[in-house]
């Protein structure tokens, strides 16, 4: 197993779009046909692979995890961000890309 660590710094909520740095890790490790795990142990981020044809998808799949997952009074957890670890919780921390000729498939 060869691990490729990377950190960003993002808004409170967004959808970052890392497949520069999944390409590069691949690159780096050398994985020509194969499979990559992107994971991240941040218990209020996720990781979920999606098209970026459509900025609307994102925007969508923002708005469906505040409806499902929106913040009430009655949470306890100090921090305050218990929707937050809800909607990482649903979404899941890692997805497996398959490799191929050294590139993701990933469709559209």
């Amino acid at each position: 197993m060869v691990l490729r660590e990377y950190s960003l710094k993002t808004p409170r909520e967004d959808i970052i779009d890392i497949i520069d740095q999944v390409r590069e890790a691949i690159t780096a490790i050398g994985i020509a046909d194969g499979i990559a795990i992107v994971y991240c142990p941040h218990t209020t981020a996720g990781i979920t692979i999606n098209e970026n044809a459509d900025p609307d998808v994102a925007r969508d799949i923002l708005l469906g995890l505040d409806a499902a997952f929106s913040n009430r009074r009655e949470f306890r957890h100090a921090e305050g961000n218990s929707a937050a670890h809800m909607k990482a919780s649903a979404v899941g921390s890692s997805v497996t890309v398959i490799v191929e000729g050294g590139r993701p498939v990933l469709g559209t």
